[in-house]
């Protein structure tokens, strides 16, 4: 078990004054199996002069705010402590269902047997093109190598995951939320999110339910060297379902199943469906300045104020 102080801080610094500015937050981690979050709060910064909470349709868990004074800067702080006991995934333990076998099953219904309806609908959701995962033919021709016919779903997610992490490099700023994966892969660079993205887009191509999942990882430092308070980032991975498993989260960024040391913030489509800010401002010019701290320690432990 492990319990986590968090603290996501994101800095909006305006070239003018803006008069009004609404926002809505996803920055409240989730409750869950192995997950439990013990105390939250979020800080607006001019004070709001609204606040609401709201459950979306997936269940995470969001705030929206409106600050009507002028300002120049908008700083929102969200702190949390976590529990998390979540226990990677082995993958000689995952059942030895064939790939083949859950993409007919979730396409003909058959799960409706033996699932809620409600469930049915949920996997179905997660097998379609959503706003940034899309049906491209590139990324066909590059998944089609981890599809073998008669291989077992674990198989393929592990695969999947490892060409992820040794075919394409990370590179922070090589990408925007625009990307697509037919772009990624022509440039073989990106960040987590883009890699999220296109193992959400192998699966669904071969019709299995696959959400993309927002939250943190506990960074470690090298050895010898302390970590940087407010170094961390909001970091992206995949849950995919295999039946007898449930729901099984991977992080192709990193190549591993995910345990301990990942928070959930909340889980959807893709990016678009939690990003852990959104919003709309009015001014009378444009430009802006964007800061953005993470910091994810174990409880009790030193962090940025």
């Amino acid at each position: 078990m492990r319990t986590y102080d968090l603290v996501h801080r994101t800095t909006y610094t305006y070239e003018h004054p803006v008069t009004s500015s609404y926002g809505r937050t996803t920055l409240t981690p989730r409750d869950e199996p192995g997950q439990v979050c013990l105390d939250t709060s979020l800080e607006i910064d001019p004070a709001p002069a609204d606040t609401a909470g709201h459950t979306d349709y997936y269940g995470n868990r969001s705030s929206y705010f409106s600050v009507t004074e002028r300002h120049q800067r908008l700083v929102v702080t969200s702190r949390s402590t976590v529990e998390v006991t979540r226990e990677a995934a082995t993958p000689g333990a995952l059942p030895a269902v064939d790939w083949q076998e859950v993409a007919r099953s979730v396409e003909s219904g058959v799960l409706a047997a033996a699932a809620a309806p409600e469930v049915l609908v949920a996997l179905r959701e997660m097998v379609l093109p959503s706003t940034h995962v899309s049906r491209a033919p590139e990324v066909l021709a590059w998944a089609q190598p981890s599809f073998a016919p008669g291989r077992s779903l674990g198989d393929v997610v592990v695969d999947l995951s490892h060409r992820i992490r040794h075919e394409l490099a990370y590179r922070t700023g090589s990408t925007t939320v625009h990307t697509t994966q037919a772009q990624l892969l022509a440039q073989g660079a990106g960040v987590c999110q883009d890699f999220a993205h296109l193992m959400l887009a192998a699966l669904r191509l071969h019709g299995l339910p696959a959400r993309y999942v927002s939250g943190y990882l506990e960074t470690r430092p090298p050895a010898g060297r302390e970590k940087l308070r407010g170094a961390d980032a909001s970091h992206a991975w995949v849950s995919v379902w295999v039946p007898g498993a449930g729901w099984v989260d991977v992080d192709p960024t990193n190549d591993q199943f995910v345990d301990d040391r990942y928070v959930v913030l909340g889980w959807g489509r893709d990016y678009h469906d939690v990003p852990p800010l959104r919003g709309v401002i009015f001014a009378e010019g444009r430009g802006s300045r964007l800061q953005v701290q993470v910091d994810l320690v174990p409880a009790g432990s030193p962090r940025f104020a």
